[in-house]
């Protein structure tokens, strides 16, 4: 599988937001990456402004093209407003809950506990960042995550606060029920998403 291995900030810099949760390591944020940034810039298209915003979202969420299609395609064929239930899908993928939670940092950190096989789903260990979790499912972390040093920052940490639609209890979160719209408070208007890909 494909994965970008390139500089970060270029990514942020080219969608003009902070993508990895970098701060002040981010440089140079508002200007194009590039020998002369946004000087001869043309102005952006219709179809421009709409790849933009694809591109944004399936960045942020640290997933490739072809993944991205597919929850496109799942929310089509779901009765209801297909971009909203694109963001859902989104939000619902088990690297994407155990960074809502507060339990990693970044998604990028939280992809890397799943994948090294820290997490469990009810009690199961599951590796697989894309996995779907389900309203019920309850999210804990092993012994071996529980002790990494910003690992247990964050635990120990009361002033971080999850979404509404999850509940973080002592080291685990429980998923209390599906994410709304107005839950979800990534910057990306999903209706270009769905222009984008009904052309």
């Amino acid at each position: 599988m494909s994965n970008y291995v390139g500089p970060k900030n270029r990514l942020s810099r080219r969608e003009g937001l902070d993508l990895f949760s970098k701060g002040n390591k981010l440089r140079r944020a508002s200007q194009p990456p590039g020998m002369h940034g946004a000087k001869g810039a043309p102005r952006p298209t219709e179809y421009g402004t709409q790849l933009r915003e694809k591109q944004k979202t399936k960045r942020l969420y640290g997933i490739i093209e072809g993944q991205f299609r597919k929850y496109f395609e799942i929310a089509r064929r779901v009765r209801g407003k297909t971009g909203e239930t694109l963001l859902v899908l989104l939000e619902m993928r088990l690297d994407n809950v155990v960074y809502r939670l507060g339990l990693a940092q970044t998604r990028s950190m939280a992809r890397q506990l799943v994948s090294h096989r820290h997490v469990l789903i009810n009690g199961k260990v599951v590796n697989i960042p894309s996995c779907q979790v389900k309203v019920g499912d309850v999210i804990t972390l092993d012994d071996t995550a529980a002790n990494i040093p910003h690992v247990k920052i964050r635990l120990e940490d009361s002033q971080i606060h999850s979404p509404a639609w999850l509940e973080r209890l002592s080291g685990c979160g429980k998923i209390a029920r599906l994410p709304q719209r107005s839950d979800i408070d990534v910057p990306v208007n999903e209706q270009l998403i769905v222009e984008f890909y009904s052309r």
